[in-house]
């Protein structure tokens, strides 16, 4: 085998570096800035979906921990089956707010236009709440909550509670560093070759942003519509078997829902992902006066 042979071959089954990557994302970002509005809205949908049952995932898993495992352990624990999530979105297709931030990659490159990015935002943000909420109502029809003698609901109703008692200040900044960590594993998906280097390339970043317990809007719609779902619905034997009732929860509105959570948090996921990550990378690799002896 010659040498150019050997090289072709090695070159098949590497992954594609950073300045590759860079250009993939851009081509994604295109096509993404360029679809259609029906078939964005349907894969946005499903992405609200998806990432509904990783929350679903998480807020069983840990159920109950409380007490019994270190903080730190219950949040890891947490974190390693939220990535479920992403998984499906990345691997089944989907479209994802969050991860969208990055199409800032091709309109900083002028190959869509400001008009397109925020269509593509605006679509895909309401397909994501209509996936999200669909799911927690479908969720709170199972009566899941109820499951281990309600321990399934008191975490929801305690991670619902927590959500929207942040400060907003302290509600931006942790949207911000969740969505720079969402995008980088988006951003190292660009790198794989198969489904299971995309899969390896999700589990840390995502498990990470959990885990440190920072702000993802989307995961919000899920967690906050079914907190709020427990505490107006539960029966009685359910608040009799948790020991509280639903005045214990009381930052649970749909004002606190928008204003204290969705909103800052929202804006926090924008500037992390589409200036931290994404117009990072546009300046490093693609920026056309980077290498004015390249172009």
């Amino acid at each position: 085998m010659t040498n150019r042979a050997t090289e072709q071959r090695v070159r098949n089954i590497d992954a594609f570096i950073p300045p590759e990557m860079a250009i993939k994302a851009e081509e994604v970002g295109v096509k993404k800035g360029t679809m259609g509005p029906r078939n964005t809205f349907v894969l946005a949908v499903l992405a609200g979906a998806f990432i509904g049952m990783g929350a679903v995932f998480a807020t069983t898993a840990t159920a109950g921990a409380g007490g019994i495992l270190p903080y730190g352990i219950i949040k890891l624990v947490g974190g390693l089956v939220f990535s479920l999530g992403l998984i499906l979105v990345v691997i089944a297709g989907a479209e994802l707010f969050t991860g969208n931030n990055l199409i800032i990659m091709a309109w900083a490159d002028k190959k869509i236009s400001t008009g397109q990015v925020l269509k593509n935002w605006g679509i895909v943000y309401a397909g994501n709440f209509i996936g999200s909420v669909a799911t927690a109502g479908l969720m709170f029809m199972t009566r899941q909550f109820t499951f281990g003698g309600g321990a399934i609901g008191l975490n929801i109703l305690n991670i619902a509670n927590s959500k929207t008692g942040l400060g907003f200040g302290q509600a931006i900044a942790l949207g911000i560093m969740c969505n720079a960590l969402v995008c980088l594993a988006i951003w190292l998906c660009f790198s794989a070759r198969s489904a299971t280097d995309k899969i390896l390339a999700i589990i840390f970043p995502i498990t990470a942003f959990v885990a440190a317990g920072f702000e993802h809007s989307v995961a919000n719609m899920y967690f906050l519509t079914i907190g709020w779902l427990v505490k107006i619905g539960a029966p009685a034997a359910f608040w009799a078997s948790i020991g509280k009732t639903a005045a214990d929860y009381s930052n649970i509105t749909w004002s606190n829902i928008f204003l204290v959570n969705l909103l800052p948090v929202t804006i926090g996921n924008i500037i992390g992902g589409s200036i931290m990550v994404g117009l990072v990378y546009w300046f490093i690799y693609i920026r056309k006066d980077m290498h004015p002896q390249e172009h």
